[in-house]
C-alpha cells in the first residue's frame, strides 16, 4: 500500500465514512440543557421556555441511517487530451444537502440531484488522475453529517497523440517479402523490370506478344517485387530538456515530461512517424537508447501502433540519465530514426557509427529552440550560446558523415 493510500484511509477513519453529530448538534444540546437548568435554578420561566424547544428538537431528530455515496462513470480509455465529459451519480440516502468538490470548485447541491455532469480537462499525455470527487453529506437541519469522504482516484493513461506527418525516408533496397515499396527482386507488381526470353517455369500470361511477334522468339515481361521497409525508432530518454536552461538540473522521477520539452517532442514525433510507416505497411520497431530492456520488436498493423504508443509512455516514465546510449541488433539495411536533443558527443558518435555500418540514419533534433539563458547568473547568456554552438557543430558533423538531420518541431 502506498503512502497516499495510507493517508487517505487515515483521513476517512478519523472523520468517518459514517453519520456523526456536528457542532450545531452539540451546541443545541448544551445550550438547551443550560437554559433549562438556569431557568429552574433562577426560577425564570422564560429561560425554560427557550431551552425546552432546543432540547426537544435535538431529541426528536433521528440520526440518519442510510449510506450516501458519489459514483463516477469512468472515462473511456480511448479518450485523449482536452475536455472530456462524464457523469457523477449522487446517491443521497437520508441526506438533504451534498457538498462535492468538483474540478472547477466545491459545490453544494440537493442530495437527490441524481446525475451530475462533470468536465475533466487533461492537456498532457501519460498517466495521471482524471478525477477525485471528495464529498460530504448533511442530514436534516445540519445536525448530522456523513464524511467528509476522500473520493476514489480515477487514473487513466493517455497515449501520445498521432499527428499526420510524412513518414520519412526509406532504405534504397527494401528487404521485406511483401509491402508497397519497389524491391530489386523480380516479382508480381505492376512496375516493369525487364523483358527477357522465355524460360521454363514462366507463366504464359507474362508473354509479351508484341516483342514475341517482332523477334520471332517468345519473350516475357518481368516485373519488380513489392517489399516492405524495416524502420527502427531510437528514442533518447536520457535527458528531458526544456527551453529554460536554468531548469535543466531539476530531475522529475516518475512525473510527466516537461511540456514541449525534448522528451515530449521526441515521443510525439515517434508516435506520428510510427503511424505513418505502419499505415503504408512497413515494419516498425522501438528502441530505448538508455534502457534496452524496454525495446519493442518489429511489427505491423494497428495493434502494433497501440503497443508502440503504450511503450512510449513507459519509456518516458523510466527516463533518466544513462552513461552511454546503446543501439544493438539492428536489422540489415533498416532505417534508423534517431530522436534526441543531441546534447552530448556520445549520441552524435552513435549516429555516425550506425551510418558506417550500412544503415540509413535520420536524426530528428528535439532540442527546444531558442534556449533561454539563466538570468540569475552573470554567465547565463554565454553558457546558453556555448551550448547552442556545440549543438550546431554536432549536427553539421553528423550531416557530413551522411546522417540526414531534421528538426523535431
Amino acid at each position: 500500500m502506498s503512502r497516499a493510500d495510507r493517508i487517505r484511509e487515515a483521513f476517512v477513519a478519523s472523520h468517518g465514512a459514517h453519520w456523526h453529530p456536528t457542532d450545531a448538534y452539540s451546541r443545541a444540546v448544551w445550550l438547551g440543557v443550560g437554559l433549562v437548568a438556569a431557568g429552574l435554578f433562577l426560577h425564570e420561566v422564560e429561560l425554560v421556555l427557550f431551552g425546552v424547544p432546543l432540547v426537544l428538537s435535538v431529541l426528536l431528530t433521528a440520526k440518519p441511517k442510510g449510506r450516501p455515496a458519489v459514483e463516477v462513470r469512468p472515462v473511456p480509455r480511448g479518450a485523449g487530451t482536452g475536455l472530456v465529459h462524464t457523469v457523477a451519480h449522487v446517491e443521497g440516502a437520508d441526506a438533504e444537502i451534498a457538498v462535492v468538490k468538483l474540478p472547477e470548485g466545491t459545490t453544494a447541491l440537493p442530495a437527490d440531484v441524481g446525475d451530475l455532469p462533470v468536465g475533466i480537462r487533461r492537456d498532457a499525455w501519460g498517466p495521471g488522475v482524471d478525477l477525485r470527487l471528495d464529498h460530504l453529506f448533511a442530514g436534516p437541519d445540519g445536525l448530522h453529517v456523513y464524511g467528509p469522504v476522500v473520493g476514489v482516484e480515477h487514473v487513466r493513461t493517455i497515449l501520445p497523440p498521432v499527428e499526420h506527418h510524412p513518414s520519412g525516408p526509406l532504405p534504397p533496397r527494401p528487404a521485406g517479402l511483401v509491402g508497397s515499396h519497389r524491391s530489386p527482386r523480380a516479382g508480381d507488381s505492376t512496375e516493369l523490370r525487364d523483358i527477357r526470353a522465355f524460360q521454363p517455369g514462366d507463366r504464359l500470361r507474362r508473354i509479351d506478344w508484341r516483342v514475341t511477334t517482332r523477334t520471332g522468339t517468345v519473350h516475357v515481361r518481368e516485373r519488380h517485387a513489392e517489399a516492405d521497409a524495416e524502420v527502427v525508432l531510437a528514442l533518447d530518454t536520457r535527458t528531458d530538456l526544456g527551453q529554460e536552461v536554468a531548469e535543466w538540473a531539476s530531475v522529475r522521477h516518475g512525473a510527466t515530461t516537461r511540456p514541449d520539452g525534448s522528451l515530449d517532442r521526441a515521443v510525439r514525433r515517434a508516435a506520428s512517424m510510427a503511424a505513418g510507416y505502419l499505415r503504408q505497411g512497413d515494419r516498425v520497431a522501438l528502441t530505448d537508447l538508455g534502457r534496452p530492456q524496454l525495446n519493442v520488436r518489429s511489427g505491423v498493423g494497428r495493434r502494433h501502433l497501440m503497443r508502440i504508443r503504450t511503450q512510449l509512455v513507459v519509456c518516458a516514465q523510466a527516463a533518466g540519465w544513462a552513461p552511454r546510449p546503446v543501439l544493438r541488433g539492428l536489422p540489415h539495411g533498416c532505417v534508423v530514426v534517431l530522436l534526441s536533443p543531441f546534447i552530448d558527443d556520445a549520441i552524435a558518435e552513435l549516429a555516425v557509427q550506425t551510418v558506417k555500418h550500412g544503415h540509413m540514419v535520420l536524426a530528428v533534433d528535439t532540442l527546444p529552440s531558442p534556449l533561454r539563458p539563466d538570468r540569475e547568473t552573470p554567465w547565463g547568456e554565454v553558457a546558453a550560446e556555448l551550448i547552442a554552438a556545440e549543438h550546431r557543430v554536432r549536427l553539421r558533423r553528423m550531416a557530413r558523415h551522411g546522417v540526414r538531420v531534421t528538426s523535431g518541431c
